[in-house]
């Protein structure tokens, strides 16, 4: 039986909280690609990854995109439903497979204006989403591919179980917004050190404390301030 307790900001719930949602609260599959919502759509749920990854991606006119912000078992999708804005410019797309549990939004709105500590959450873990936004902006302006790609395999496996993602190198150049031919070169370089092995869109990370190295500072920022907003999150 899925437990909604999986997803770090449920857990850190009060226990009257949980219990007011817990019958809300449906479990979903989240399929490789699935598009969580499309932008400018009113959003009629909030989803609470437990067991996948959702990628919050900015697609251009002309149909190329960039991944700002990933989002795991720490987080929530859909912040823009709480924060009054119903509607946001991003696509939120499916990233690595699994489960989640969505929420109703009128049932996420009312939760959110009595206050206590599902709003004391959702705003402190809207401060971190943030950060993580602006630093992949400047972390897609300043770096190269190679730091790039360090961060986003750092992002990605803390917000899974094992150090294993499955995505192929035409799905992470268009999450990074960069050429196929980048990331190519990039995740060569990885395995060639043996940082990371790779095989028909399976990336395995052998040497976390080398990634870390390999990357930028970018990494290390979101990861400290996400630690400081969310000490949940940290002790997991």
């Amino acid at each position: 039986m899925p437990d909604p307790r999986e997803n770090l900001l449920i857990a850190a719930l009060s226990a009257v909280e949980l219990k007011r949602i817990r019958r809300h609260l449906e479990p979903v599959d989240m399929p490789l690609g699935d598009v969580v919502y499309e932008s400018g759509r009113l959003l009629d749920h909030v989803y609470f990854p437990t067991t996948c990854i959702v990628s919050l991606l900015y697609v251009l006119d002309n149909g190329a995109s960039a991944e700002i912000a990933v989002v795991g078992y720490e987080g929530v999708v859909g912040i823009s439903l709480f924060m009054g804005g119903e509607t946001t410019p991003s696509r939120a797309v499916v990233q690595s497979a699994g489960s989640a549990f969505r929420l109703p939004s009128a049932v996420m709105k009312a939760e959110f204006t009595r206050g206590g500590s599902m709003q004391h959450l959702m705003l402190r873990y809207t401060q971190a989403l943030i950060t993580q936004m602006a630093q992949t902006a400047v972390c897609n302006r300043h770096h190269s591919v190679d730091q790039q790609l360090c961060r986003w395999l750092l992002l990605s496996i803390d917000r899974l179980s094992a150090p294993e993602i499955t995505m192929t190198q035409e799905l992470i150049a268009n999450m990074l917004g960069v050429r196929r031919e980048g990331v190519t070169e990039a995740a060569g370089k990885l395995q060639d050190a043996g940082v990371i092995r790779y095989r028909r869109g399976h990336i395995k990370v052998l040497d976390r404390a080398r990634l870390e190295g390999m990357s930028c500072e970018c990494y290390e920022v979101v990861r400290r301030e996400t630690a400081r907003l969310l000490p949940v999150v940290a002790a997991h």
